[in-house]
């Protein structure tokens, strides 16, 4: 009896170790552009603040897929939870979204983050419930400026007849054939093999996005054009937010809070030595640029995206002060 007391002592002491482990909730987040970039690390923020803040409950799985417009169906289906993605293509699911794409409308950045995080930018997010998808927070690329192979721009006719690569963002399209070059919409995954064939000419990103995926190798000369500031959002699925407790849907508030947090900081460093590391590169950057010139060519744009766009919202954003 002694003997097989001992082994019934010895059997219950290891039932804890048997037990199931608390199951973990793996969620999955997509993002554009390298680990190594104002949206990579954004996205790396976020998956180890998530882990972090909820003591390993949630698994946070990042991928890299340059196809923003697929990430976006992506999250819309279910089949991926979060996407962190430029607002270009955004504007084909949630069409308030591109009153944001509107070139000149932001003074600089403190002017652009000031109205995303105020109560503007928070109505505009609670515009993607009814598209199926959950706009989450704000994040950035930050000003877009352009690149080309063929000569330096200073002013709009040095444009004339350039084919430059637009995202699939009907503003910016309307932009560029306004100021009389030739936008050829494509996704990203597919700008440096088109740059490398000619198929088109240059394309716009903020310096952020040229320098790290080296578009130096391909674009002879940037211009300072700070043209369009261009926001990032982090965009989920409503079924998997739904899913959420209260408390965890704080936390995860608290960690894409975080994502923001070292997303701009990013792009401010990558802004502030980016331009010296193009040209350490071997790139001609143009840094003397005439807005003037570039915002008077625009003007029968502007005329149509006050009837097309929300005239009175971007009065609100023009005339933004902050508290």
């Amino acid at each position: 009896m002694k003997a097989y007391g001992r082994l019934a002592l010895a059997a219950m002491a290891l039932l804890p170790l048997a037990l199931p482990a608390q199951a973990q909730t793996r969620l999955t987040v997509q993002h554009a552009l390298p680990l190594d970039s104002h949206t990579g690390v954004g996205a790396h923020t976020f998956k180890t603040a998530m882990e972090r803040l909820t003591n390993g409950r949630f698994s946070v799985t990042t991928q890299r897929n340059d196809n923003e417009r697929e990430m976006v169906e992506s999250v819309q289906i279910g089949t991926i939870d979060c996407t962190f993605t430029s607002t270009g293509p955004v504007g084909n699911f949630v069409p308030e979204v591109r009153i944001f794409d509107v070139p000149f409308l932001f003074r600089d950045a403190t002017h652009a983050r000031g109205v995303l995080d105020s109560e503007i930018g928070q109505q505009v997010l609670a515009r993607f419930e009814p598209r199926g998808l959950v706009g989450v927070i704000w994040i950035e690329n930050g000003f877009r400026n352009l690149t080309n192979s063929r000569r330096e721009v200073h002013t709009p006719a040095d444009l004339r007849g350039m084919k430059i690569r637009t995202m699939e963002n009907q503003v910016h399209m309307r932009a560029f054939t306004t100021l009389g070059a030739l936008p050829t919409p494509m996704a990203f995954s597919e700008l440096v093999p088109a740059l490398q064939q000619g198929t088109v000419d240059g394309q716009e990103n903020p310096i952020s996005v040229i320098v790290a995926n080296n578009l130096n190798q391909v674009q002879r000369y940037m211009t300072m054009t700070r043209h369009v500031y261009s926001p990032q959002v982090m965009i989920c699925n409503p079924a998997m937010v739904a899913r959420l407790s209260p408390a965890d849907r704080a936390l995860f508030q608290q960690a894409a809070r975080e994502a923001q947090t070292a997303n701009r900081a990013r792009v401010t460093a990558d802004e502030e030595a980016g331009v010296a590391e193009l040209r350490r590169r071997g790139m001609t950057v143009v840094t003397e640029v005439d807005t003037a010139a570039f915002q008077t060519a625009l003007a029968p744009a502007f005329a149509e995206w006050q009837r097309t766009l929300d005239a009175a919202m971007l009065s609100r954003i023009r005339e933004w002060r902050g508290n």
